[in-house]
């Protein structure tokens, strides 16, 4: 009996053997690939790609330092700049197109026109005009006393509130068109510079007024009657900045701001709109009766004309 059951202690051993001296004769890669050890996960930087990154928007200034540039001479309402970076502004009360010189005099450059208000000057040095009086918008070519009609608006002027001709208008660069309010009918259309296409971009906005373009083709449009801003997208949707009470005109910072003049007599003021947060900061309303027209280099200097106090101020950063 012992015998037997030695042969049957000695024969699991020797299995047992031969099976250690297979899995020590086993090829390395094998092991590592079937017990893989484990490791520490070590960030590796990315290679550079030819994507591109958004620009951050640099902060816009906080402070500023204020002086009249025109003061008791005329009714400035819409402003604009000459290929030299000379201040124009349109007196409707006058009917005349006039440029502040740099010793504060002022030149008139046209006349005889009906409550003249929106300018744009073309590179060619083409003047553009939105005529309230007749709800149409006419050229001066360069050198020309004689304006050419572009086109006259669908809208019809009247006394009734919120029911006067064409105001503001602006200059397309992403496509070389003009932005025009038809400001008793509330549609805004994009006209072709010798004014034969007219196109509907929106409507159903009270009375839409002061207009400007961004870079991406995206027009924003102050509507007057209806207390708020519009953003027009290229695809012809729209979003409304409500919250205001009689905005008359709007232009566009490099900070991601809109700046708009609000002529409601209980704020007159010039107000500047974060588009992106909806923060609202009041720059500027001392001295102001009923403000008007508003332009901003790109040093970040702002302009404000108010055609009741008589006065163009220039806003300075400090």
């Amino acid at each position: 009996m012992f015998a037997l059951r030695h042969k049957a202690f000695a024969f699991p051993i020797f299995v047992c053997l031969m099976l250690l001296a297979a899995c020590n004769s086993a090829p390395t890669s094998n092991v590592q690939q079937s017990m893989p050890t484990a490791r520490p996960i070590v960030a590796q930087p990315v290679p550079a790609t030819n994507t591109p990154t958004a620009t951050p928007l640099t902060p816009a200034p906080q402070h500023y330092s204020a002086h009249a540039v025109l003061s008791g001479i005329a009714r400035p309402d819409d402003l604009a700049f000459d290929q030299q970076g000379r201040l124009l502004y349109s007196d409707a009360h006058n009917g005349t197109v006039n440029r502040v010189n740099a010793d504060g005099t002022v030149t008139i450059l046209q006349h005889g026109i009906a409550d003249p208000e929106g300018l744009v000057l073309l590179s060619d040095n083409t003047l553009i005009v939105a005529e309230q009086g007749h709800n149409r918008i006419i050229a001066f070519p360069a050198g020309a006393t004689t304006p050419s009609v572009l086109r006259v608006l669908p809208g019809i002027t009247s006394t009734a509130a919120c029911k006067d001709g064409v105001d503001g208008i602006a200059y397309d660069q992403t496509n070389n068109t003009l932005i025009v309010p038809d400001s008793p009918t509330g549609v805004v259309y994009r006209m072709s510079l010798d004014g034969k296409t007219l196109t509907q971009l929106a409507s159903g906005i009270a009375r839409p007024v002061g207009a400007t373009v961004d870079g991406q083709g995206n027009v924003y449009v102050a509507d007057e009657c209806g207390g708020a801003l519009w953003r027009i997208a290229p695809d012809g949707k729209t979003i409304r900045y409500g919250g205001f009470g009689m905005l008359d005109d709007v232009v566009l910072d490099q900070h991601g701001n809109a700046l708009v003049i609000d002529l409601q007599p209980s704020i007159h003021a010039l107000i500047r709109l974060n588009l992106a947060t909806g923060q609202r900061e009041l720059l500027a309303q001392r001295g102001f009766i009923e403000p008007q027209g508003v332009v901003i280099a790109k040093n970040d200097t702002i302009w404000v004309s108010d055609d009741f106090a008589d006065i163009i101020m220039e806003y300075t950063p400090v």
